[in-house]
């Protein structure tokens, strides 16, 4: 379904386990920045509704899992550690064409959101599937089946404001792009991406 060209090998969740406070940690600031893109989405695009409707409850949402991964934290006895740069944002980000016209940098930063929304939905179902916690095994699938809901609105809004055809060759430049950054990637348990 999500179409990503280099999967996560699963012995990431072996290293994940061993650092679950790092983890958590990390997913808590995945969420706290997702929040932060979708509405810097609806600030720069306010005239184009349908965005507005359709990211608006993703806002919401997005905080709710700050707030439930910071609980998760807080129950674990761990404290809310500081930010760490997401590398994989910032590689990912080189992307993004620059200048042009609004549609391709719109159409561009919701790809890169579906992007990161993808590979947060495959780290979190191969947690689902591998940790030992049985809590976390349910706690990642509910997030699992959120973040792909939240890939699938920034792909069907993308097709909503460019051609189809344009978001679908630039959906597979992107994916082809996204491979290469994550084969020279070292295998961390301390990081979602």
């Amino acid at each position: 379904m999500l179409g990503l060209k280099l999967a996560t090998d699963p012995f990431w969740v072996n290293i994940a386990e061993k650092s679950i406070d790092e983890i958590l940690t990390d997913h808590a600031y995945c969420e706290q920045k997702a929040t932060s893109t979708c509405i810097s989405l609806i600030i720069q695009f306010p005239d184009r509704e349908e965005l507005v409707n359709e990211i608006t409850p993703i806002v919401a949402e997005e905080w709710g899992h700050f707030r439930k991964v910071l609980k998760e934290l807080k129950h674990r006895g761990y404290t809310f550690g500081k930010n760490r740069i997401d590398n994989y944002v910032t590689e990912l980000m080189k992307f993004q064409r620059q200048g042009g016209n609004e549609q391709d940098r719109l159409t561009d930063k919701l790809l890169i959101s579906a992007m990161i929304e993808a590979r947060s939905c495959e780290r979190f179902r191969l947690l689902s599937i591998h940790i030992s916690d049985d809590k976390l095994k349910q706690f990642y699938h509910e997030f699992m089946i959120s973040e792909a809901g939240h890939y699938r609105t920034f792909i069907d809004l993308a097709k909503l404001y460019a051609p189809e055809e344009d978001v679908k060759k630039r959906w597979q430049e992107m994916l082809e792009f996204e491979a290469l950054i994550m084969q020279k990637r070292e295998l961390r348990g301390d990081r979602i991406h």
